[in-house]
């Protein structure tokens, strides 16, 4: 029997689903969804009130979280209590960048709520009136390899084929195309209408809430391009104040900090391996006990630092009493082999708590000699103005006539602030952005061979080009085809969106950025660049001409036409694209609820704990990263707005709702209760967001264009153009009036407590009254004893050397009497 043969013959059946088909496409995937959804949902509700310490972890360990209503331990009355959280409380708990992130969900739910509606009750029902036929499912796109060089694109046979519909009554009825280019102007029309009202809302909050402040950081702005002649804290301070926009409280000027930055390193490293030594002396579990205690009693390890003298006293305890942990009497002490001589082929064994306690000892010396150093500054500081007022005035200036000198930028929070990455040359930064940017394009151009060839799992005759035998088997087993062509892709392009964000997060952290803010704005950026280009545009366009070379040269015979391919391999895709919307939302964010890497990873990291600071490092809180979370759901809302007038489009708006109702429960629970995330947020992401969804409007418009183009509605398309030219406009108009008020703060939105002046550092009596008295305060995360430590200063400086996590907090001793001569470094 000729497999091959036989299956050539029925390609264009397989490779046109039917209805029946993709609506059990639909079921397979919604059961798959729900089951994975309601157990990992099951799972938190039972879990949540057992496991605190990691679902409770910020409400437990955050002081910005303490004013948070508690949840009841109930399986679903934490729900309701939940929900009525009010926005006042997200933003006074969880800062300005949780706000905005969470608004971005409810104007999604506002949107789609409102499209889903009319696409309900208006566009589906014409739709289905008019029998409104899809463009024939590729009947000639196998042969997309074949097909000579000079002959018109697939899409292009197709439209001929569409132009005769079978259907009487949509020959004669034309006039309802109209129905569409109305539907694309009224929701483009509201899509705009909420990102004002929205982003109007987040100005209004974001002045209020930053324009009380009482923090350094925005009484402090960062100056780079500082010349040779001004690297000095005296002349820089007399020129700002010459500039006449304010009085210079402190100058911070950067310096060359890195010989003392890498001893710190080593510190850190021997430090480390000073804990594994005495873990590995005393025992396991001997170190475990002894943290639960610890962590039950917490007072109990503030005598180690109220003993020590001073900084450079013994990083062990020197006033206890040179006792050993009763676990470890019968233990024999680790060894370490060092190497030495010429070209270190001698070598002896060593006691290693001896080694590494000398190792510090001594890195503590050099630590202490090199921060009386003078280092070489830097053309980069910190400036400190008495008012906030000075410091916006200042960024928002032009402060030298030179170029690309003195340039002023909003300071980064101290915490924030990538210290390392303060003295690196401008050269040297920008020759890694470009290097990296070069890199993520050719990233990019690899990252279209495994999206294309993933594409090929819809396709029944693309498999069958592959894997021939395959692709008989599943044209007879409804389920397994069900699986690979629908399940298997969405599943996969799922786990691609979680594992290319820790690349795009490392290759940010190497720009040299200056800030963790940027870093996370840059992670947003790419991750983004990634999720729309390669999982939405090569990923659908690849839809219609199968393999890279065939993508390539479709566009290449007529560019011009790309609006008529985006529209037809998006109706191709449109089944593809609501199992994947069904997959995110009803399956992985309840895995997402339940912290399932967490959950997932903590056996393995309690086995590999063998210190009291990787026991201490399991307990604290994941770390909410914007840029992991963000792009993806930005990327479904487009994919909402792209397919609202399509045919079955109701559909992809349904699940898209679903997706944004349990996505903002989800996210608000972890926001707030779970995972750590930075306190000092400017809502500065969301400019990106609006950038993006008119990104996504100009796709709607486009492929609609295309859309109507393919059914021989030339004139109707042509009445997108307007629409189109008008969102281009309206993104210049939203740089040019909105955009700045989401970067700075107006001046007549300035505002301080009574009392307390232009300097907005004191201790004033009328602040304190409010910080006892519990009063909100917009803007104020920070407390006043947090805000007289906050610094512009590297804090190698100045911080205090950390002291070794020991188990019970012990002078170590030495088992031989010549352990000074032996653990010698």
């Amino acid at each position: 029997m000729n497999i091959a043969g036989n299956f050539s013959v029925t390609c264009k059946e397989y490779k046109g689903q039917d209805p029946k088909s993709e609506q059990n496409d639909l079921n397979t995937q919604l059961v798959i969804s729900l089951v994975v959804g309601l157990l990992a949902f099951i799972s938190f509700c039972l879990l949540r009130p057992r496991w605190k310490s990691l679902y409770a972890a910020r409400k437990r360990q955050k002081d910005a979280a303490s004013s948070l209503p508690e949840l009841p331990d109930t399986f679903l009355g934490w729900i309701p209590v939940l929900y009525r959280i009010s926005e006042e409380e997200v933003l006074e708990s969880a800062g300005l960048d949780a706000f905005v992130f969470l608004t971005f969900f409810k104007m999604a739910t506002k949107f789609l709520s409102i499209t889903f509606f009319l696409a309900l009750v208006v566009i589906n029902p014409v739709h289905k009136h008019f029998n409104v036929p899809g463009i024939p499912k590729n009947s000639t796109q196998p042969e997309v390899l074949d097909t000579p060089r000079d002959s018109p694109p697939i899409w292009a046979l197709e439209a001929v084929s569409a132009n005769s519909f079978n259907s009487d009554e949509f020959e004669g009825n034309h006039n309802f195309l109209w129905m569409h280019v109305i539907f694309v102007y009224v929701f483009t029309g509201l899509a705009i209408y909420l990102l004002v009202v929205e982003t109007k809302k987040i100005i209004r909050v974001r002045q209020e809430y930053l324009g009380g402040r009482i923090s350094i950081t925005d009484r402090t702005f960062r100056v780079s391009g500082i010349p040779l002649e001004l690297r000095n804290e005296e002349k820089l301070k007399a020129l700002v104040e010459k500039l006449e926009i304010g009085k210079v409280e402190e100058i911070h000027l950067c310096r060359n900090w890195k010989e003392l930055d890498q001893l710190m390193v080593r510190r850190a490293s021997a430090l480390r391996k000073l804990e594994e030594a005495w873990a590995q002396y005393v025992g396991r579990e001997a170190v475990k006990s002894d943290f639960k205690l610890r962590s039950t009693n917490p007072t109990s390890r503030s005598n180690h630092n109220d003993d020590a003298d001073s900084e450079t006293s013994h990083l062990l305890n020197p006033g206890s009493d040179d006792q050993y942990h009763p676990a470890a009497e019968n233990q024999q002490r680790p060894k370490n082999r060092i190497w030495y001589g010429f070209l270190n082929l001698q070598s002896r064994s060593v006691d290693s708590i001896d080694y590494y306690e000398e190792m510090c000892r001594r890195l503590d010396e050099e630590i202490e000699i090199v921060r009386k150093k003078e280092f070489p500054p830097t053309p980069l500081a910190f400036v400190t103005m008495n008012s906030f007022a000075a410091a916006q005035m200042a960024v928002q200036a032009i402060l030298d006539p030179v170029p690309m000198h003195l340039l002023a930028r909003l300071a980064p929070a101290p915490p924030d602030v990538v210290w390392s990455n303060t003295y690196m040359s401008r050269h040297n930064r920008m020759l890694r952005t470009w290097s990296i940017t070069l890199f993520i394009i050719v990233l990019t151009i690899l990252w279209t061979v495994p999206v294309v060839s993933l594409a090929g799992l819809i396709d029944l005759c693309s498999i069958h080009k592959v894997w021939p035998g395959l692709a008989e088997m599943l044209s007879r087993n409804e389920i397994g085809r069900s699986l690979v062509q629908t399940g298997l892709p969405t599943l996969i392009l799922s786990l691609l969106n979680l594992a290319v964000p820790f690349l795009y997060d490392w290759l940010s952290n190497m720009q040299g950025m200056i800030s963790q803010d940027d870093v996370e704005l840059s992670v947003i950026s790419k991750n983004f660049f990634f999720t729309f280009f390669n999982v939405f545009v090569i990923f659908t366009v690849s839809g219609t001409s199968f393999t890279v070379f065939g993508l390539f040269d479709s566009l290449q015979k007529d560019t011009s036409q790309l609006a008529m391919l985006l529209a037809h391999s998006l109706e191709d895709l449109s089944q593809f694209y609501v199992n994947l919307i069904v997959l995110q939302g009803l399956g992985l964010l309840p895995l997402r609820l339940l912290e399932f890497g967490s959950v997932a990873l903590y056996p393995f990291g309690l086995i590999g704990a063998k210190t009291p600071r990787d026991f201490a490092d399991l307990k604290a809180p994941p770390l909410f990263k914007y840029g992991f979370y963000l792009p993806q759901t930005i990327l479904i809302l487009i994919l909402c707005i792209v397919y609202s007038v399509f045919p079955d489009g109701y559909l992809v708006l349904l699940f898209g709702l679903i997706y944004f109702l349990i996505g903002h429960l989800t996210y608000k629970y972890q926001l707030l209760y779970a995972m750590d995330h930075s306190p000092h947020s400017t809502g500065r992401v969301w400019p990106m967001i609006c950038y993006r969804l008119m990104l996504g409007l100009g796709v709607f418009q486009l492929s609609m264009a295309g859309w109507l183009a393919l059914r021989q509605a030339l004139k109707r398309a042509l009445m997108l153009a307007p629409l189109i030219v008008a969102t281009v406009w309206f993104s210049y108009f939203f740089a040019r009036t909105y955009e700045p008020l989401t970067k700075y703060i107006a001046l007549r939105s300035i505002h301080v407590a009574p009392g307390r002046g232009e300097a907005a550092a004191g201790t004033d009596g009328a602040a304190d009254a409010h910080a006892h008295a519990g009063v909100y305060v917009p803007g104020r995360i920070e407390t006043l004893e947090t805000e007289e430590r906050m610094r512009f200063v590297n804090p190698n400086l100045s911080a205090p050397l950390e002291a070794a996590r020991l188990s019970g907090g012990r002078r170590l001793a030495s088992d031989s009497a010549t352990a000074n001569s032996e653990g010698s470094v």
